[in-house]
């Protein structure tokens, strides 16, 4: 393993403004709470009428008139657009829901939030994106205070300087014609191909072994195809990325809830316990933190974790109906989702019990189909829970002991490095051929600042994430294999559930929580 240690120098960016006291830690799993329950208190009331002014271009962009003031959430003179805010302005993308080249699904995410880290770490030229964005109405008296400050990657030194080589030295201008967003079409393929053949083993005789083997697919697509679909990253084409990242329905997931809470929570929040989702989801059943409260048993989960990581597929499906239900991930609202992106989750539902029970139970009996999903589900959910959790649960990415880490975290949300934060609280192992098998996951480091890049590319990219953070001393973990980092994981679960409760200062992020 490669480690190199420094202190990672914070971007020089203000404090996020915090609209009320501190809630008591207790408190902060943010599935209790909701929006509602914060109100206007939050937010100023302004009395002016307001305009809709235009951002300073060229091409003048329509105007709307709309009233002022009150909560951009719940005053029905700001709820019924869909606004979102970019580095302290707010803009109405009305205009731009059917003409964004990602697609509206994607776009959809902006919606209701400030979308700066979003907005910013997709593109590789952001110059070109912002240029499209100050087209758009600016909602003038809109109360911008009230909203959420996001992370700014384009305030990240190091960011800057990483994409600024990627686009000359992997992408070589192609970029600009869509050249990293291809290059995964024949692993596309050789996944699909799998799958079509384990299900078809499967449904010719349903048993343990063929619904182990058709839960490995599973694991297969939802680690690649749609993954890097669900971030528009599979190919040039918004509907092929749609298609790709509807893959996660077949199988038991929901595109849409994934969407939401992987890229709204825990890809701009990499391991920030107020604001990434995977940090907290599963307590208070494991402790992946120890700013998280602690339990008794909470000691011996790195022996029982493997008696729950089986039933992941499980909770996922209470999970997405719950979601569909709230309109809220654990650790995000869906502010801009669509009818037809709910109406995917009951299909998608509907589709994948058919599939996985229905089918089988119709061909060899409810004990065979009871037997075959079984191999499924466990299978699937093992592989999964044992590839994506060790990436952010190792020492160098949490912040068990002092360090870097640690000191990256601990600062104010707004007040950290964006790029230095996502290399310090991520972990990759492998190479080559880790890559094709879990779609870039295992380059973690990398796929978390370039997100909208095929993991195809990024063996390549790894080698110049590395050479930057060496320059400046960053800490840049990479574990030999597999086996090498999930038996760190391990240790580090058992050292996680034993270390006591460490206090955390906050600056109003759990108020702030409750509007992502």
């Amino acid at each position: 393993m490669q480690v190199a240690n420094s202190r990672a120098a914070p971007c020089n960016v203000g404090k996020a403004k915090s609209g009320a006291l501190l809630a008591p830690r207790r408190v902060m799993r943010p599935s209790f709470c909701r929006p509602a329950q914060l109100g206007s208190r939050l937010v100023t009331k302004v009395l002016a009428e307001p305009t809709v002014a235009t951002a300073p271009a060229a091409d003048a962009p329509p105007k709307t008139s709309v009233p002022s003031g009150g909560d951009p959430w719940e005053d029905e003179k700001w709820s019924k657009l869909k606004w979102t805010v970019y580095r302290g302005v707010a803009y109405d993308l009305t205009p731009y829901m059917d003409r964004h080249p990602g697609g509206r699904w994607l776009l959809n995410l902006a919606v209701g939030r400030d979308a700066t880290a979003l907005f910013e770490s997709y593109h590789l030229r952001p110059e070109v994106a912002v240029a499209h964005l100050k087209r758009l109405p600016v909602l003038e008296g809109f109360p911008v205070e009230a909203v959420p400050r996001s992370p700014r990657p384009n305030d990240s030194e190091l960011y800057n300087t990483i994409r600024e080589r990627v686009r000359k030295e992997v992408f070589k201008g192609t970029e600009i014609k869509g050249a990293h967003r291809s290059g995964s079409e024949g692993a596309a393929f050789a996944i699909l191909s799998y799958a079509v053949l384990s299900y078809s083993l499967y449904t010719y005789d349903a048993n343990v072994l063929t619904g182990a083997l058709l839960g490995l697919a599973g694991a297969w697509i939802g680690l690649t195809i749609q993954h890097c679909g669900n971030h528009g990253a599979m190919s040039t084409n918004p509907i092929v990325n749609n298609m790709m990242g509807l893959t996660d329905d077949l199988t038991g997931g929901s595109s849409l809830m994934w969407r939401y809470h992987h890229q709204v929570s825990h890809h701009i929040h990499c391991n920030d316990d107020a604001f990434d989702e995977d940090v907290f989801s599963a307590f208070p059943f494991m402790r992946f933190d120890d700013r998280l409260p602690r339990y008794w048993y909470h000691q011996y989960q790195h022996i029982y974790m493997w008696f729950l990581f089986p039933f992941l597929q499980l909770v996922f499906q209470v999970g997405d109906w719950k979601a569909l239900m709230d309109n809220r991930t654990v650790g995000a609202t869906m502010y801009g989702v669509s009818d037809f992106e709910r109406g995917t989750v009951v299909v998608g539902k509907l589709a994948h019990y058919m599939l996985l029970y229905v089918v089988p139970a119709l061909l060899h009996g409810p004990s065979a189909m009871l037997a075959g999903a079984c191999g499924y589900l466990f299978t699937q959910s093992i592989v999964l829970a044992s590839t994506f959790a060790v990436s952010h649960n190792v020492p160098e990415t949490k912040s068990l002991d002092p360090g870097p880490t640690r000191d990256n975290l601990e600062q104010p949300a707004a007040e950290r490095d964006w790029g230095v934060q996502q290399v310090l609280t991520s972990a990759n192992w492998g190479g080559v051929v880790g890559n094709f098998f879990t779609g870039g996951l295992n380059l973690q480091i990398e796929h978390h600042l370039f997100p909208a890049i095929s993991f195809m590319h990024y063996p390549a990219i790894s080698k110049i994430v590395e050479d930057e953070c060496k320059k400046r001393g960053i800490s840049y973990a990479h574990y030999a294999t597999l086996p090498e980092i999930l038996s760190r994981f391990m240790r580090f679960m058992a050292e996680a559930g034993a270390a006591p409760q460490k206090p955390v200062r906050r600056d109003g992020e759990m108020i702030m929580l409750a509007k992502l």
